[in-house]
């Protein structure tokens, strides 16, 4: 296969952007509470999350920046060496929904009812006084018998995490069957990691997860520095989960800067994935990573409800061995999102548009991807939601109306974390 170098070629703006993050990083910044995760801390879920699962709120970024040590529980204390809980703490999250289209030849243009759509356990939270881990056991669904390998850890992370001068400095262990190179470490709600988002159906309303660029098969380490100003993440990576013969990584950059306007929840970020991850050939070769992304926040109060304003924009080359598009012509996509709480703390209504190229085609507009999200949640308990959304899809890559799956989604989603 080619070997050829490539340059890593960053743009402009993202240069500027990075040094702009670094200097905000090492000034002073105030202490910022920390939360915990529900049992290791007896807090409930709204204390990270914003409005409703799994979009984070500042006290949840601050838990997770802080490799999710902090604990109220009683912790086994040894010499200086030794700090963990006493309890293993454990959740079940599942998804159970019903999804129907309006093709004529999958399943869903029938109506397909999918019990569950997700099932894992969740285990996770203070490993030591400087050390958090989250691990996802996988519950359901097939298991790859093509290469040989298989594991029960669907995704996991071991946080290394040391704070000087109110600045966490650390080193996250990942490895992920889903979640991308973000995965490591990310704490904006854009969709820039598939687990990170404001709705449901993700290729919807984040051009990050339409494009493809936080989402797949990922392993590898993230070097992190945040605080409450914002974090740098600088990822060395391959997209494969298990063993696998690496010669060198590609790497990934994330630079967000977390500022309050004017009593504003605000963040403003860039993603850039770079780099060939040299692989042997037994282990599917070497893989191209070109793909970049900015990304923009803002959660408040208006009219004494909480909403949240979520913008993407991502763009990803052509080429045979790019794993982001291996299509003719550049991958693009922009999104714009809102969610209202009519009922705070209890119901919210979602509205999402994303203006999308898929680039298959060199004919301009011909690839034309256009997505229209409607949604709203209902929290039946503060760990049980029920979700409802509907996507139309128009634009030239729907006329004609596929067979399979048509140009219309609905579906309904009872999701519960215990």
């Amino acid at each position: 296969m080619n070997k050829e170098k490539q340059e890593m070629v960053v743009p402009p703006l993202m240069i500027i952007g990075f040094i702009l993050l670094l200097i905000g990083l090492l000034l002073p910044q105030a202490a910022s509470a920390v939360p915990a995760f529900t049992r290791q801390t007896s807090m409930g879920c709204s204390s990270c999350h914003y409005q409703d699962y799994p979009a984070l709120n500042g006290f949840g970024r601050a838990f997770k920046q802080q490799a999710y040590t902090l604990s109220g529980q009683e912790n086994i204390e040894a010499n200086d060496t030794l700090s963990i809980p006493v309890t293993l703490n454990t959740s079940l999250l599942t998804k159970i929904r019903y999804q129907k289209t309006n093709g004529s030849s999958a399943e869903t243009d029938v109506g397909e009812l999918q019990f569950p759509d997700e099932a894992a356990l969740l285990i996770g939270g203070r490993g030591g006084s400087n050390i958090g881990f989250l691990l996802e056991l996988g519950t359901f669904g097939a298991a790859d018998t093509t290469t040989g390998d298989f594991s029960l850890f669907s995704s996991y992370k071991m946080h290394l995490n040391y704070l000087v001068n109110d600045t966490n400095y650390g080193a996250v262990v990942f490895s992920t069957d889903s979640g991308g190179a973000p995965y490591g470490f990310e704490l904006l709600n854009t969709g820039a990691q598939r687990f990170i988002r404001v709705a449901e159906d993700r290729k919807a309303i984040s051009a990050q997860q339409f494009i493809g660029l936080g989402e797949g098969s990922a392993e590898g380490v993230a070097f992190v520095a945040s605080n409450v100003a914002g974090f740098v993440n600088l990822s060395l990576w391959t997209p494969d989960h298990g063993n696998v013969a690496v010669n060198s990584p590609a790497h990934y950059l994330r630079g967000v800067l977390t500022p309050m306007i004017a009593g504003w929840d605000t963040g403003f970020g860039f993603q850039y994935f770079g780099g060939k991850a040299s692989r042997s050939i037994a282990s599917g070769g070497d893989i191209d990573t070109d793909g970049w992304a900015i990304d923009a926040q803002a959660q408040g109060e208006l009219g004494a409800r909480p909403v949240g304003f979520y913008f993407t924009y991502g763009r990803a080359k052509p080429g045979a061995s790019n794993l982001f598009n291996s299509e003719v012509n550049d991958k693009t996509a922009w999104s714009l999102t809102g969610e209202w709480g009519v009922i705070p703390d209890k119901a919210t209504l979602l509205l999402g548009y994303l203006h999308g190229d898929n680039g298959t085609s060199t004919a301009l507009g011909a690839s034309e991807d256009r997505r229209l999200m409607f949604g709203a949640t209902w929290l039946l308990a503060m760990n049980v939601e029920l979700q409802l959304w509907n996507t139309s899809y128009s634009g030239n890559a729907y006329d004609p109306r596929p067979a399979s799956g048509g140009d219309n989604l609905t579906s309904v989603m009872l999701f519960a974390g215990f």
